[in-house]
């Protein structure tokens, strides 16, 4: 069975090759390693193959795991990717360094209001439901401007962009469609005068289809530590 850090090189392999398909630059696209309900020492083998960035779902897995790496906190990133719950925003304002999963303005504005002075803006994007369905977390595209205008006010916090979670789709050239409805969406928003840098999209079976459509950040889980120990959605 492949290690981690032979996964890590191979996911990075599989982007650099999307990147070239697609005519960008390699270093465009920032790998996301997806950790949740990994043990500390998975972060820590991902850790010494050089990964940095690490996304989480579930928020009180997130602090146990943050605080048994806080030897390591100056080289972990932590973004929280899962939904966020009014009465646990503090924790993750106090511990995270992004949060991809904001889709109503309350949950933004408590996260401004609670991050501490000392830590730098806490970096933010904002979930999309692209595929329209109804059971999915999101804010709806006509929704968007509105609440990006809003988030994009705060202080303590930036906006920095967009995440999806598309139904899942096996035809490579359907998996495009709501990547570029999100990469679309962004274009919108920077038209109205926003700086948004990031497009939160992309996972191990939809990667490249992601990155064509203009990811910069992919969400890869399973393909660098291997089948879930409790269901959850796929990353």
């Amino acid at each position: 069975m492949p290690s981690i850090p032979e996964n890590i090189l191979q996911v990075r392999t599989r982007i650099e090759a999307a990147c070239t398909l697609a005519h960008r630059p390699a270093g465009s696209v920032t790998l996301l390693a997806v950790s949740k309900t990994c043990p500390p020492d998975a972060v820590r083998a991902a850790l010494a193959a050089g990964q940095r960035a690490f996304g989480e779902n579930y928020v009180q897995e997130a602090l146990d795991k943050i605080a048994a790496l806080a030897d390591r906190r100056a080289d972990l990133e932590w973004h929280l990717i899962g939904p966020l719950q009014s009465n646990k925003t503090r924790p993750v304002a106090e511990a995270f360094d992004w949060v991809h999963s904001v889709d109503r303005l309350k949950i933004a504005q408590r996260l401004s209001e609670q991050r501490p002075d000392h830590l730098p803006p806490l970096q933010l994007c904002l979930q999309v439901n692209v595929s329209g369905e109804a059971s999915k977390s999101g804010v709806a595209p006509d929704e968007l401007p509105a609440l990006a205008q809003a988030v994009a006010a705060l202080p303590r916090v930036r906006l920095r962009g967009l995440m999806a979670i598309p139904e899942p789709e096996d035809d490579p050239v359907r998996q495009r469609a709501p990547h570029a409805l999100l990469r679309s969406l962004r274009d919108g928003l920077r038209t109205q005068g926003l700086d948004l840098d990031t497009l939160s999209m992309g996972m191990s079976a939809d990667l490249e289809a992601a990155v064509q459509e203009g990811a910069t950040m992919v969400r890869i889980g399973t393909a660098i530590f291997g089948a879930r120990a409790r269901p959850g959605p796929a990353q």
